[in-house]
């Protein structure tokens, strides 16, 4: 197995693992930290995101990217390879079901415990808190922008020479990076996560939605596919503008 593949697919799962764990250790009944609020949330993600880029790159992604947006984004910057793009995305989205079973099965005393169907989806994907579809994907492809351009702006992340190889200026110290990119997301979380939960990752919010659908989570309705389109499409534009930026700038 292709260890880049490993590498995505690991590291979203670890994601995945803290980050939705955070959520339903929130949410749920019975659990610890419920009704603990969105600091603990924003904090928890953070941490989640810190320690994905750190697995991703022990199983062998020399990129860690951990997000399609930021996958598509760099692609698009000309500062990934397109070839590759399909084989990342997959990983992404593979890690991402597989961290969300996990999450299920650490909690799977507390899913019967909680009456709210709409608090045990919340734990996998996310919601508007005002349901306004243009204005929910505007959201969303401004909190991805700021998290592409962002992680573009730590690492130095330059065009692919001429070589094929990508170039990197500016390179925080060893194992500062992803650090760096974990309070970049704690930021946008508190910032800008209010209106949409702050997807910024379509492998985040699709990835464990599937899980969801599929699990047997006692009385957790639907997996509100209508809005399932924004978390997905939206960062994907937000990480191209930001790409489009590098592109051009």
């Amino acid at each position: 197995m292709n260890s880049e593949f490993m590498g995505e697919l690991f590291g979203t799962m670890f994601l995945i693992i803290l980050g939705d764990g955070v959520v339903a250790n929130v949410l749920l009944k019975k659990s610890k930290g419920e009704n603990s609020g969105w600091i603990v949330i924003t904090t928890g993600w953070a941490f989640a995101v810190m320690v994905g880029v750190f697995v991703s790159g022990l199983f062998g992604s020399t990129a860690a990217h951990i997000n399609p947006a930021v996958t598509f984004g760099l692609a698009v910057g000309g500062a990934f390879e397109w070839a590759d793009v399909p084989l990342y995305i997959v990983a992404q989205l593979l890690g991402a079901f597989f961290g969300g079973i996990i999450v299920f099965l650490t909690y799977y005393k507390h899913w019967a415990e909680t009456e709210d169907a709409g608090l045990k989806l919340g734990v996998f994907s996310t919601a508007p808190e005002i349901r306004s579809p243009v204005w929910n994907v505007v959201t969303e492809i401004i909190g991805t922008f700021v998290l592409v351009l962002g992680v573009i702006a730590i690492f130095g992340i330059m065009q692919i020479d001429g070589g094929g190889s990508p170039t990197n200026m500016g390179i925080p110290v060893d194992g500062l990076g992803p650090f760096l990119v974990g309070a970049l997301v704690w930021g946008i979380g508190l910032s800008l996560g209010g209106p949409t939960g702050y997807a910024i990752n379509p492998a985040r919010d699709l990835g464990p939605r599937i899980a969801h659908a599929i699990l047997p989570i006692a009385g957790k309705g639907g997996s509100d596919w209508g809005y399932s389109w924004v978390p997905v499409i939206a960062p994907l534009i937000g990480g191209a503008l930001a790409g489009l930026m590098l592109y051009l700038f």
